[in-house]
């Protein structure tokens, strides 16, 4: 990036949405971080007051990344190096609970993580350091409150009036295959309300690189737990996926520039900074190359 240029939020686009073409198109940024490359090129996008938002597309522009394969480190590295200090991220779910419709969209406060420990879902794992994010509130409460009436604003009036679900609880299961029906039941029992695929270990990586992170959800299905349906299948998943798609667009539209705003003027500062004391290996034992790999992400290994 040139130095001159500043790219404060990031967008990372799930299933369905592999691109913002309503945004003025700048460049592409292949980048290469310590972790590897992002699942895309980093597309930079300008809005009409001339911000500067930066994308990714989570599967990749064609689709061709699974849920588990998905290079969440590189991708969150990428875009707090290019200066990203908020990520506002979109993804498919199924529905756990009969208000949450098709179509609907869901911003979740909670996670439960049902992965099964074969994604990397930390930037400090077998580097001679020990680190400890903070994660009992693993969103940024305080970018979730800011986008939630400007997703509602974009919501009405639109042909369909999808509604907006607020304080749910996501479950993120491995994949690729969907629930069976006990899973889907059991996931009910314990509170969940929405279920993907791809929320960890993104939430837990934008933590440690100190970015505020919030998830937008559409709901595509209502996953197995409906007793006398048959479980959701493909087709229609991605029938409803592409509906969506273009509701998510204009979400995205809506409040892209609200968010830079809020950055630009300091006012989403509930992430920034919860790292500078969760190293707990001494200065003068952590290895030179592991704090050279740190200080990608984090000034506090320079």
């Amino acid at each position: 990036m040139d130095p001159n240029e500043t790219v404060l939020v990031g967008c990372i686009g799930g299933s369905g949405l592999y691109h913002l073409d309503n945004l003025t198109f700048v460049k592409k940024l292949h980048i290469k971080t310590p972790w590897g490359e992002p699942s895309s090129p980093i597309t930079i996008s300008k809005l009409p007051s001339g911000a500067l938002i930066a994308f990714i597309s989570r599967h990749g522009p064609a689709h061709t990344i699974t849920p588990t394969e998905v290079p969440g480190r590189a991708n969150i590295a990428a875009l707090k190096h290019i200066g990203v200090q908020a990520i506002v991220a979109f993804s498919a779910v199924g529905s756990l609970r009969e208000e949450i419709a098709p179509g609907d969209f869901v911003m979740p406060s909670q996670i439960i993580d049902r992965t099964k420990g074969i994604r990397e879902d930390t930037f400090f794992r077998g580097e001679g350091v020990v680190v400890h994010s903070m994660f009992g509130d693993p969103f940024s409460n305080k970018l979730i409150d800011l986008i939630a009436p400007l997703v509602e604003n974009v919501l009405e009036g639109k042909e369909r009036a999808p509604k907006l679900h607020t304080g749910k609880t996501v479950v993120c299961m491995e994949g690729p295959a969907f629930s069976t029906r006990a899973e889907s039941t059991m996931y009910r029992q314990w509170g969940g309300d929405i279920i993907n695929m791809s929320v960890i270990p993104e939430a837990k990586l934008a933590r440690e690189a100190e970015i505020d992170y919030a998830l937008i959800c559409t709901s595509t299905d209502y996953d197995a737990w409906r007793v006398g349906e048959a479980p959701v299948t493909v087709e229609e998943v991605i029938k409803t996926l592409h509906t969506n798609a273009e509701y998510a667009r204009l979400v995205a539209e809506g409040l892209l520039q609200q968010v830079h705003d809020a950055v630009a003027g300091g006012k989403l500062d509930e992430i920034k900074g919860c790292m500078r004391f969760a190293c707990v290996t001494r200065k003068d034992v952590q290895p030179e190359e592991a704090r050279k790999k740190f200080s990608y992400i984090l000034p506090y290994f320079d």
